[in-house]
């Protein structure tokens, strides 16, 4: 089983001359139902409310075979407003709640890999109850972190760099765009960043992820693992628009590990001597997941028979 904490919401897509587009997003939830049409058991832990949205929500994970453990609460359902311009690139508008109930340790007894990230890690109250179940499951599942930044929500940029940098020490595998980095960290080049994350360039993170991944847009994503770093080059794809394209991305990176048996405490020295040259076809996988997304509206992760199926 898998694990994903985070936060649900509606994306309401916002087009030049269109009535809204409601679709179901957040971008831990966009990773559950990724990693389920990948092939792979995934429950999501997160909260969705008794409306309209809620149901929403609700039938979206059921649909893509997603367990959902946790029920319906008393707050609205979150919802993002994602305003496309011309170019395709989204930006964001948030009216969302995050709370989180204590998370039972033997709900997370059974997961291999416990991925979370973005507002979920980062807005209180609910960050702290992730951060416990981070702490509960570190012993036999294999940790995966997206900072996902957004600084319309998060404006403080030392709590937000706090944040991101006590789950990056707690996790295995960790993946950030360069736009995230250059807002953490704006001193420095996001490779750099990356750098300092993977223990690279600082001992003081030599305790901390095996493999670190930046995504760079159409520049193709980057990685480092201790043997060395590597980066391919984006797919070539008409883009409908960019939503969900790192949560895709991530999804089929966790999917490659997994499918390669490299998930679990267990298997964390095997993870830390991942090679150069794996680690370039992992980067290459994720890379055509992630244009298969930006090629449809919405956030809308490919199933594995697409992602096999592609031409590449």
């Amino acid at each position: 089983m898998l694990t994903v904490i985070g936060e649900a919401l509606i994306d309401e897509v916002l087009r030049p001359g269109a009535e809204p587009e409601p679709h179901v997003g957040g971008s831990p939830m966009n990773v559950a139902v990724g990693l389920a049409r990948l092939g792979h058991p995934v429950q999501f832990l997160g909260r969705y409310g008794r409306d309209e949205y809620g149901s929403l929500v609700a039938a979206h994970l059921h649909g893509n075979s997603v367990l959902l453990p946790l029920g319906a609460d008393q707050w609205p359902t979150s919802v993002a407003r994602a305003r496309i311009d011309g170019t395709g690139a989204a930006s964001y508008e948030f009216e969302l709640t995050w709370q989180l109930p204590e998370i039972p340790a033997e709900q997370l007894q059974g997961s291999t890999l416990l991925h979370t990230g973005s507002i979920a890690a980062m807005l209180e109250p609910g960050a702290d109850a992730v951060h416990r179940a981070v702490l509960a499951a570190r012993g036999h599942a294999t940790i995966s972190y997206d900072p996902n930044c957004r600084p319309s929500i998060i404006t403080d940029l030392a709590h937000a760099r706090t944040q991101a940098e006590a789950f990056v020490r707690l996790a295995d595998v960790v993946k950030a765009s360069d736009e995230d980095l250059a807002w953490l960290y704006p001193e420095l080049d996001p490779l750099d960043a990356a750098r300092a994350w993977l223990g690279s360039a600082s001992g003081s993170w030599s305790n901390g992820p095996s493999l670190v991944v930046v995504t760079r847009g159409g520049a193709g994503p980057w990685a480092a693992v201790a043997a060395g770093e590597t980066a391919v080059a984006a797919p070539e794809v008409r883009v409908a628009d960019t939503v969900g394209a790192g949560d895709s991305f991530m999804a089929a990176l966790l999917s490659a590990l997994v499918d390669r048996e490299l998930d679990g405490g267990q298997r964390r020295d095997q993870l830390r001597r991942l090679s150069v040259e794996l680690l370039g076809e992992i980067l290459e996988y994720s890379a055509r997941a992630a244009a298969i997304t930006v090629s449809r509206a919405g956030a809308n992760p490919p199933s594995k028979a697409e992602l096999s199926n592609d031409g590449r």
